[in-house]
């Protein structure tokens, strides 16, 4: 339910210093899962286009990805993935038969777990290691890194983007006949069930693998979206927004357009041009590269009609350069969510006289801000934010204590983030309660990338610390204590980062510094922002002590 702006209508109720979105009914019987509501969402139009790849040029409709995906479920019914600890590991880019996996596990009611291609094979063995899939899918390029992992969980491995010698491929699995009786999977209170779990990482950086429901939260905030609409997503599916855009564009009857390549520029701005894409959401990061691009013009944008960014803010230059791009207000919107509440929280469709903002709660979520005492805050108190969704969350695989600190028994989630709302119900992410990082688009700690240059033989204590760059995020830097007669550089230290360390996104994009000491607490902790805070005065004032690196 929108005011008479246009805005998520949001109330605070000054006695239990609750805000709430507006209440709504599901139009769904409890009893379906997400995956039977797409079954017979795709039996519409069925010779209508259903997806576009743009990297291989191939178009499917509506009856083919149905046929393809039943498939899939049939397949997994057959090799009787039944209980909800029958799982699939999902490790892929958005190629063309990436959907039919992943719609064919939920008309199984099958749970995927998603799992980011980019990251390192120790993070990925740790996170199918607490899931243990039966069957992992995975990209031909990445066979060689999940080929151990499938044997140490005796897991079998399909591609899914093409075939290798001897390896079982999603094509192969197209080429079975499809019964014409086929049904999906049936349960009591399907909404409950655990659709697919999507990875993310605690204060400590263990991974963890985060479940989600059925719920109908994932796709029901974005009914406004029609078979007019071409939807686009960088996100892969182990991204809530990739999620998202993979349900949505099933249950709504959108075009849904895909592409292999990571975010560029050029690339965003060819896809609108070619696909007149309408709607897109992407991290805060791509709204910053777009919005200073040069050859970035309102024809190029002319089809866009919902632009949602998310994972962060944008400098109020940014999107008011932004929206001299767009075609009408209203089209730029901040997105506030959080993976393990399974929805967005909030939503801004005033980026313009309120870009600070995350916007205001959406249907059914109520939050409340409590500060570092316990006391709950009312507008304009700033503390931690808490929200609640009402519906059941089965946890984090295999950690009740970590499940146990992110809700509490009353069902309340505690995001981490520090905020307040302000006196039109607005809602405000000051900063980070945890020390999590992100850059581009890919979250890492701190202490990653310490406990690496601190097997450095000549430091004798480090501090890391992100420098936010509006079109990257969280560049990692290092103020690094050397032991007593060390010849070290701080190009040393990059070097070996680089070296140690296989993924791009922990490198020190952000530079290193060689300090005499580091700031700590009255309790001998090292103080990492008021590290930050030195580092970023002695660069304005000494740049020959340290270096930045701006090749990233």
């Amino acid at each position: 339910m929108l005011d008479l702006n246009g805005n998520p209508a949001t109330r605070f109720d000054p006695d239990q210093k609750v805000w709430s979105g507006c209440s709504l009914q599901s139009f769904y019987n409890e009893d379906l899962t997400v995956g039977q509501i797409i079954f017979r969402q795709l039996q519409r139009q069925p010779q209508r286009i259903f997806q576009i790849s743009h990297t291989d040029n191939s178009r499917l409709t509506r009856y083919q990805m149905l046929q393809n995906a039943t498939k899939i479920g049939c397949y997994l019914r057959d090799k009787c993935f039944k209980k909800e600890t029958d799982l699939v590991g999902l490790m892929a880019r958005n190629s063309t038969h990436v959907a039919a996996v992943a719609y064919g596990c939920l008309f199984n009611g099958t749970p995927f777990h998603a799992v980011n291609p980019s990251l390192e094979h120790n993070t990925i063995a740790s996170l199918y290691k607490i899931t243990r899939p039966r069957i992992l899918c995975c990209d031909v390029a990445d066979y060689e890194k999940i080929k151990d992992i499938g044997a140490s969980l005796e897991a079998l491995i399909i591609t899914v983007n093409g075939k290798l010698p001897g390896v079982m491929s999603v094509a192969d699995l197209l080429q079975t006949p499809l019964p014409d009786d086929y049904e999906p999977a049936q349960f009591q209170r399907g909404v409950d069930r655990t659709m697919a779990i999507l990875c993310s990482s605690g204060t400590t950086g263990t991974p963890k693998a985060v479940t989600l429901s059925n719920s109908r939260k994932l796709f029901e905030m974005h009914s406004y979206l029609g078979p007019d609409d071409v939807q686009y997503a960088p996100s892969t599916l182990d991204w809530l927004t990739g999620l998202i855009t993979l349900v949505t564009a099933a249950v709504f009857g959108t075009v849904r357009l895909i592409s292999s390549e990571i975010f560029s520029t050029a690339h965003f701005l060819d896809l609108c041009e070619q696909h007149e894409v309408s709607w897109t959401i992407m991290a805060n990061s791509h709204v910053a590269m777009l919005a200073n691009c040069p050859k970035t013009n309102a024809q190029k944008l002319r089809s866009l009609r919902h632009l949602l960014f998310a994972g962060g803010h944008c400098l109020v230059t940014t999107l008011k350069k932004m929206q001299s791009f767009l075609h009408g207000s209203g089209i730029l919107r901040n997105a506030y969510g959080l993976t393990e509440v399974g929805t967005l929280i909030s939503y801004n469709y005033d980026t313009q006289s309120k870009p600070a903002s995350v916007g205001r709660l959406l249907a059914n979520i109520r939050v409340k801000v409590v500060d570092s005492s316990g006391q709950l805050q009312g507008p304009k108190g700033l503390g931690e934010i808490l929200c609640h969704n009402g519906q059941l969350w089965s946890g984090y695989v295999g950690n009740s204590q970590a499940t146990a600190e992110m809700r509490d028994s009353a069902g309340w989630y505690h995001t981490g983030d520090v905020g307040y709302f302000d006196e039109d119900n607005y809602l405000h992410i000051v900063e980070r309660k945890k020390d999590m990082l992100k850059y581009l688009g890919m979250m890492y700690y701190p202490h990653e990338v310490e406990e690496v240059i601190a097997q450095m033989p000549d430091v004798a204590e480090v501090c890391v610390f992100g420098i936010f760059r509006e079109m990257e995020g969280d560049a990692a830097a290092a103020s690094v204590v050397l032991r007593s007669g060390s010849k070290l550089e701080p190009r040393h230290v990059e070097q070996y980062v680089r070296k140690n360390i296989s993924v791009q996104f922990k490198h020190l994009h952000g530079g290193v510094q060689f300090v005499p000491q580091l700031a700590k607490s009255a309790n001998g902790k090292v103080n990492r922002q008021a590290v930050k805070a030195a580092y970023l005065k002695d660069a304005t004032q000494s740049k020959d002590q340290f270096t930045i690196t701006t090749n990233n």
